[in-house]
């Protein structure tokens, strides 16, 4: 079972699992699509989450997934880890 974390949100779930699920590296415009979200709604979480080391930036702005964002997935990963 997935940490309860305090800042995260359904949109930073959905995130993480459709760059896990897809295997891709995707850009905030494409997710926020695949999601039916704004754009500037994704950038943001998308933001958040590469602070807490759950995605990376690769390319200037398109991310992918992390083996600790995949950890968070799996449950793997502490609540206290990801507290800012």
């Amino acid at each position: 079972m997935r940490p309860r974390v305090e800042w995260m949100n359904q949109t930073d779930n959905r995130i993480l699992e459709i760059l896990d699920e897809s295997d891709l590296i995707l850009s905030p415009a494409v997710t926020a699509i695949n999601l039916d979200y704004s754009r500037n709604w994704v950038s943001r979480r998308m933001s958040k989450l590469q602070k807490a080391g759950l995605i990376e930036k690769v390319n200037g702005s398109y991310y992918r997934i992390t083996d600790r964002g995949r950890a968070y997935l799996t449950g793997e990963l502490d609540a206290e880890d990801l507290e800012e």
